[in-house]
Order: structure tokens, then C-alpha cells, then sequence
């Protein structure tokens, strides 16, 4: 992608979660996860990239990483040329290569996640995201995560619900987007990710009355076998 190209893409990302009159969705892209195994490993990215976008997303998510996922540079490639939308490269994103990595791919925004960086490295990252002309998704699970985040500068912050404790075992807080959502302040964009619209865990309606500007859904799409009418059923 040319820098011309690249700059006419700056704020994109951000730009489109805004944009809906309603929780804007980020819909995910991946063939399986730790927690869950394989979800849908012959999944076709380009095609998905395009369900999502008739279906009313606003953004996608694509996973890279290989081992976890079963993701690449490719699938990211793939969905943001077929579909059109902006892409986050969802990945576990912690040097100065990974950014300039995430930028080559061509990726609309980036995911820094608080837990995995100092605040140095927080701010650096953000600083350098935004500098290449990608907007950066900048996940919390806490109040002091939160309050790292605010003085690296993130404007758009993502609320996980998902958790990994010691055991290894992966469990979820359906609580916590809206336990959260009043400490966010006014001026960022927010987002509630994890556990969004599957079986007993946090729903739409949750989501839009804690006020979050978007909702980031994998699973629940991924295995839908409708990913369309599920998209219309969640923005109905």
C-alpha cells in the first residue's frame, strides 16, 4: 500500500465506529481460539469479510497469529480487499516491528493490550500506530488499566471481558463491560469485547444501555452458519 493510500485510510477505523446510529460491530474473523478450539477452520476470509459487510458490521477483526488462531497476513489482506470495510489486526502486538508489521499489512488499526506493555511501551506504540496513520484499539480489563491507558493517549479503549487466570483455564466476566462503562470518560470511543451475544453471556441490550459506542463479536458469528442474519438480528 502506497503512502498516499495510506494516508486517504487514516482514522478510518475510528471514524466508522462513530458513524452508526446505533453499537457499531467489529466482526471478527477466525477459524479457532484457546478458550474454545477450532470454530470454523475452512472458513474462506474474503468471503466472511463480504457476509459481514452485507450483513451491517462497521469493522472487522482479523486474527494473524498462526499458532492460536490459525490466522495470517493474508486473511487480514483478504477481508480488507474483498469487503472494503477497515480492519483491526487483532494480535498480541508489544514491539516497535509488530506496528511496523501491523502497517504492511495493511491494517486500518491495531490492538495494544495494556496488560502486555508497560506505560512506556504503551505510549510509544500508540504514538508510532497513529503516526503510520492506523488508529489504535487499546484493551483494559481494570481501573488502573484504564488509567494507564488514558495517559498513553488511547482514545479508543476496549473493555475484555474474557479472563486468564493461572490454572490456564479461560473464564469470562459478563459484568464487566458494564460495570466499567461509567469510568470510561467522555472523549474516547468505547468498546465492549468478549462474550457479546453468545449463550449466557452479555447481550446487545446490555451493551447498548451501558453506552458503548461498538461491540466486538467473534464466536458468536463465526459459528453462526448465517453470519448475515445474525448481524441484522444483533442491529435489529
Amino acid at each position: 500500500m502506497g503512502a498516499d493510500e495510506r494516508a486517504s485510510r487514516a482514522g478510518r477505523f475510528k471514524q466508522a465506529l462513530l458513524a452508526s446510529d446505533d453499537v457499531a460491530i467489529i466482526a471478527e474473523i477466525k477459524r479457532r481460539s484457546p478458550s474454545r478450539g477450532d470454530l470454523n477452520t475452512d472458513l474462506d476470509p474474503a468471503e466472511l469479510a463480504v457476509a459481514y459487510r452485507d450483513g451491517g458490521a462497521a469493522c472487522l477483526s482479523v486474527l494473524t497469529n498462526e499458532a492460536m488462531f490459525g490466522g495470517s497476513g493474508d486473511d487480514l489482506a483478504a477481508a480488507s480487499r474483498s469487503s472494503g470495510l477497515p480492519v483491526l489486526r487483532k494480535d498480541f502486538i508489544t514491539t516497535v516491528e509488530d506496528v511496523h508489521e501491523s502497517h504492511a499489512m495493511g491494517a486500518d488499526a491495531l490492538l495494544l493490550i495494556v496488560a502486555d506493555l508497560t506505560g512506556t511501551q504503551l505510549a510509544e506504540l500508540h504514538q508510532l500506530a497513529l503516526s503510520l496513520g492506523m488508529d489504535v484499539l487499546t484493551e483494559v480489563k481494570s481501573e488502573s488499566e484504564l488509567d494507564v491507558a488514558l495517559k498513553a493517549g488511547a482514545d479508543i479503549i476496549g473493555v475484555n471481558q474474557r479472563e486468564k487466570p493461572k490454572s490456564e483455564a479461560f473464564t469470562m466476566d459478563y459484568q464487566r463491560a458494564e460495570r466499567m462503562a461509567p469510568l470510561l470518560p467522555d472523549h474516547v470511543v468505547t468498546v465492549a469485547e468478549s462474550g457479546i451475544a453468545v449463550p449466557g453471556g452479555t447481550t446487545m441490550a446490555a451493551v447498548r444501555d451501558a453506552g458503548y459506542h461498538a461491540a466486538l463479536i467473534g464466536e458468536a458469528l463465526v459459528i453462526s452458519g448465517n453470519p448475515v442474519e445474525r448481524l441484522q438480528e444483533l442491529l435489529a
